[in-house]
């Protein structure tokens, strides 16, 4: 079964085929530093990353382009008000969602340009636009004429007599539904020289800069949040089509993370860092928590939602971990053809995550039954199909976490196997009162114990 992806633009799932052979080319918007990032944040982050494992796993050369938006109004604002240079504001908190990517397991992009180190390649697309008739200079600010492009609103569905971009009236600008290109420089503002005069640049114009400098006039994929179709997603395809540019071909959005069926948003106050969240959970947990849902569906985040995630991956990570116990090294193995059909049927995840649950079960029963092929088959099948999701807990980015949390699993496999020593001295005393009790009290711990030919197989239980 090839590949197929819901593309926004056309509304429907389409079969995917990249424009250069052996190649995709993924365009994703990335951050506006402004803040510390939560888990809404990195989302759409953690979604295209499994993206491009599998398109990697399917044996394409992914470029992948996550740029940084490092000037904005709202970065300018957030300086200001804490009394810092808006640049040191702006890599400081590219610095924390570097290390949110990267402590979750998000393979590092192909390119991550800033838009401040592209100002001449936006320059050029202006110039392009308003030699074409698409785009005109007024009073230092350069627009995009709306009206001149026909074809506005196609991605999004918007109609143009009622097209709002939410921008405020400006001297100079023809129609309120045109867009800015180009900021005239304020008093006290970081700007840069243009034909038309000093200035910044605006959000829309940048993604399109970036996006066409690194992956060419036409790429594969461009993917962002649902909340970027309009106006974002939409002006960026009009000014690039406008200017002769093919852009993307596909157009993939992520849902949101919510909070009470809210949007998480700094300005709504729900805010769910990652630097407080993997203070909760581990790293893997959290990364098993919000890819497993389909990219297209909302996580409406609950504390019971990430417990039952952090037990799901706990089942998947002990079932290999006993098997390389008992069985030595495990490599990876093939994935299975049903969580293939899942994965290219608009990335599935929740159904390729039922297929690694099923395989789990199938092999604990093997591990218990002592039919050490079928186990070991199993968790090679395991750790193949989490390696795709960025999971794979034998990998090395998440076999030895952290000291810390090896000395807590090292920790606790003494403990229980001291009390599991305990209850087979009781057994062999046929003190079996004593040893219900041990195995009680392991139980009331999460902990279950089952009994096979070669001793026995402690595991933490479903919650």
């Amino acid at each position: 079964m090839t590949l197929h992806l819901y593309d926004t633009a056309t509304r429907s799932t389409r079969e995917f085929h990249p424009a250069r052979n052996g190649t995709a080319s993924i365009y994703v918007c990335g951050a506006t530093v402004q803040g510390i990032p939560h888990i809404g944040h990195v989302r759409g982050a953690l979604n295209y990353d499994v993206l491009r494992r599998w398109l990697a796993h399917g044996g394409l050369d992914v470029v992948l382009v996550r740029n940084v938006t490092d000037i904005d109004d709202k970065i300018l604002n957030k300086a200001a008000e804490a009394g810092r240079p808006w640049w040191e504001w702006a890599q400081t908190h590219e610095r924390a969602f570097e290390d949110a990517y990267d402590a979750l397991g998000c393979l590092p992009p192909s390119y991550m340009p800033r838009a401040t180190g592209h100002v001449t390649q936006m320059v050029e697309l202006m110039q392009r636009l308003i030699d074409k008739g698409h785009a005109y200079a007024a009073a230092g600010d350069v627009y995009f004429a709306v009206s001149t492009f026909p074809a506005y609103g196609a991605l999004s569905g918007q109609k143009l007599e009622e097209v709002q971009q939410g921008e405020s009236a400006a001297e100079g600008k023809r129609d309120s539904r045109d867009f800015t290109l180009w900021k005239a420089a304020k008093p006290g503002e970081p700007s840069w020289p243009t034909p038309w005069g000093p200035g910044r640049p605006g959000w829309h114009l940048e993604c399109s800069a970036m996006a066409t400098t690194y992956l060419g006039s036409e790429f594969d994929i461009h993917g962002g949040g649902i909340d970027l179709i309009f106006p974002h997603h939409e002006n960026e395809q009009a000014q690039s089509h406008a200017a002769g540019d093919g852009f993307a071909r596909y157009w993939l959005h992520n849902a949101w993370v919510t909070m009470a069926n809210e949007k998480m948003s700094k300005s709504l106050g729900n805010v769910v860092s990652i630097p407080a969240m993997l203070d909760k959970v581990r790293a893997p947990e959290l990364r098993y928590y919000l890819v497993t849902p389909h990219y297209r569906s909302t996580i409406d985040y609950s504390e019971p939602a990430l417990a039952e995630a952090v037990s799901a991956y706990g089942r998947i990570e002990t079932f290999v971990r006993n098997v390389t116990g008992r069985l030595g090294a495990v490599e990876l193995g093939e994935v299975p053809a049903e969580f293939t059909a899942a994965m290219n049927d608009d990335l599935g995840t929740p159904a390729a995550i039922a297929v690694v649950h099923n395989t789990v079960r199938e092999g604990n029963i093997a591990l218990a039954s002592n039919k050490d092929a079928e186990a070991r088959e199993a968790a090679a099948s395991v750790r193949a199909m989490m390696d795709v999701l960025g999971l794979d807990p034998l990998s090395d980015r998440w076999s030895e976490e952290s000291t810390t949390d090896a000395a807590h699993r090292n920790a606790l496999a003494t403990l229980v196997d001291a009390m599991l020593e305990e209850r087979q001295r009781a057994r062999t005393e046929r003190d079996f009162a004593a040893a219900d009790a041990v195995r009680d009290r392991l139980l009331a711990a999460g902990i279950t114990v089952e009994d096979t030919p070669d001793g026995p197989l402690w595991t933490l239980k479903d919650s």
